[in-house]
């Protein structure tokens, strides 16, 4: 299989790398496996689990960088870190063509179309002492 190379997918302080399936040299670098079905989109459960790991991820290491895999590193893990990108104030449409300029022939039609009809929960934003949500991202 003609695998795309890795890229860097950076958004204020999130730092993803998106890549295709790991070998054994760099297995022990990936921290969490969820899996689901090639060409689909993720459970509710596997976001809430991809985002809360992003979340603690990113405040307990500011800088760091996410490793994210699948087998060719076109749809599911693009998937998940567009989710990303969305929860943290990015606009769905956005959040796709940002990853597409990286990673090209990112997500297919019905990903696409999970990822169009996402509702954001913000929750990779904070709110202000005042309560308003603010721009930033996970401080």
């Amino acid at each position: 299989m003609n695998c795309p190379a890795p890229v860097e997918v950076t958004y204020r302080n999130m730092r993803f790398l998106i890549t295709h399936n790991p070998t054994s040299a760099t297995l022990n670098k990936f921290v969490r496996d969820w899996p689901f079905d090639d060409g689909s989109s993720p459970s509710t459960q596997i976001v809430d689990d991809w985002l809360s790991l992003v979340n603690i991820q990113f405040r307990e290491e500011p800088g760091c960088c996410i490793a994210v895999h699948c087998v060719a590193g076109l749809g599911r893990t693009p998937v998940l870190v567009a989710l990303a990108l969305i929860e943290s104030g990015m606009k769905n449409e956005d959040a796709v063509q940002f990853v597409r300029q990286k990673r090209r022939g990112a997500f297919n039609s019905k990903q696409l179309s999970y990822l169009e009809k996402y509702h954001s929960k913000m929750r990779l934003c904070f709110k202000d002492p005042r309560g308003h949500r603010n721009n930033c991202c996970i401080q």
